[in-house]
């Protein structure tokens, strides 16, 4: 298995980037390093795990510097990046890391689970040259896209793995992109060099933590630098374009998202205007943002040093009724302790919809009504035994972690 490092980058999160780690823990991928670069609660938290960690302190709202400083760090050949506020399936770098076997292969990016662990918050798209999505239809098994510098397979920042020494020779991360659109360029950049594989079953979680940019509630905060970096991106990818349209498309799509939060009572108006000002104020800073070019970044000279017992581990799954759930967390914590990936299934006798979270304690834990959806495109209630229901959520479990 190819060697590889996992990148994480973390501000103001040190709950959630424990988390992280701790299902980091658990990837069946045998040999790989994981770098951390996060401000300094972060890097307090990092250490308390007591885990082997490559850290350094940062402390910007620049995401993009963020990484190259995590890529200049990592020793291994393949470079992973997943958001703090995300957890990964076990499978996940192992399937990642796979399609690098072929040598045209530079990119590689998965699906992302949304907040209440079920539905897809990301699925697969293009992104062409004017920073827009394409939604694509992809198979199970995924498949392997060659780009273009004006349209290439979108990665996803919170799942998504370069070849480390192409990565390293682009230049890595523009910092002109503090925040959104930064993947979307460095796929532009990488299309000359070579193809992205689409790795459905390479799953993370992304619970959509509370930032600097936004509530906990998914309401923005500032969208000055969505603005800002929608004009770098047009000015680095279509440089011949007339801004204006494009400005007209973004304030209209970002009003739109706002009057969705102030008819549900999360914005008022006041707010509202503030916002759309600082996304004018953002694009008027982003059409004068300097944008210098960009330098290969630097290759550590050590090698990488491996999270230890890292690799495949056996599954088990646990399952009970709701009243039980104190017993259930126990029994979870304790076999999640000894080595195992747990999957427990709290149950109720209702037909409430199903919920999935990576517990601290290093287990995943389902809950809902045993006649309730766990696939939201199903039936809202459905007789089922309890036996049934179990099996039934075991097979869909085992496309991305073991269940035995």
């Amino acid at each position: 298995m190819i060697a590889a490092s996992v990148v994480v980058v973390s501000r103001h999160r040190a709950e959630a980037l424990t988390r992280c780690l701790t299902a980091l823990t658990q990837q069946d991928h045998p040999h790989f390093e994981v770098v951390v670069v996060a401000d300094p609660a972060g890097i307090a938290a990092a250490r308390a795990t007591g885990l082997r960690l490559r850290l350094a302190a940062f402390d910007e709202p620049n995401i993009s510097a963020a990484r190259n400083i995590g890529i200049s760090l990592a020793a291994g050949a393949v470079i992973a990046f997943i958001d703090d506020d995300a957890v990964a399936e076990p499978t996940w770098l192992k399937r990642l890391c796979a399609p690098f076997g072929d040598v045209l292969v530079v990119a590689s990016t998965g699906f992302v689970r949304g907040r209440n662990g079920i539905s897809f918050q990301w699925r697969a798209a293009e992104v062409d040259q004017f920073g827009r999505d394409h939604p694509l239809a992809v198979p199970d098994a995924g498949e392997v896209r060659q780009g273009t510098p004006q349209r290439a397979v979108k990665t996803q920042g919170t799942n998504c793995a370069f070849r480390a020494d192409t990565l390293r020779a682009i230049g890595g991360f523009d910092p002109a992109y503090r925040f959104f659109l930064d993947e979307a360029d460095v796929n532009l950049r990488l299309a000359r060099h070579g193809a992205t594989a689409i790795v459905p079953h390479a799953e993370v979680h992304h619970g959509y933590a509370a930032s600097d940019r936004r509530g906990e509630n998914r309401v923005p905060l500032d969208l000055t630098e969505i603005a800002a970096s929608t004009a770098v991106f047009l000015r680095r990818h279509a440089p011949d374009a007339d801004p204006a349209p494009h400005w007209l498309h973004l304030r209209a799509e970002q009003a739109a998202r706002l009057k969705t939060h102030r008819r549900a009572g999360r914005l008022d108006s006041a707010r509202e205007e503030a916002l759309l000002r600082s996304l004018e104020t953002g694009w008027t800073d982003g059409l004068s943002r300097d944008l210098p070019s960009l330098q290969p970044v630097s290759r550590p000279d050590y090698a990488v040093d491996p999270l230890p017992e890292t690799g495949p581990k056996p599954g088990v799954v646990i399952s009970g009724l709701r009243w039980n759930r104190a017993s259930l967390q126990v029994r979870a914590a304790r076999e999640a302790a000894s080595g195992r990936i747990v999957t427990v299934l709290c149950l109720s006798l209702t037909a409430r919809a199903h919920r999935i979270t990576y517990q601290p304690g290093g287990f995943w834990w389902q809950e809902g009504g045993l006649f309730g959806r766990s696939d939201r495109a199903t039936r809202r209630f459905r007789l089922i035994t309890r036996a049934r229901r179990v099996a039934q959520e075991a097979v869909r479990w085992a496309k991305v972690r073991p269940v035995t």
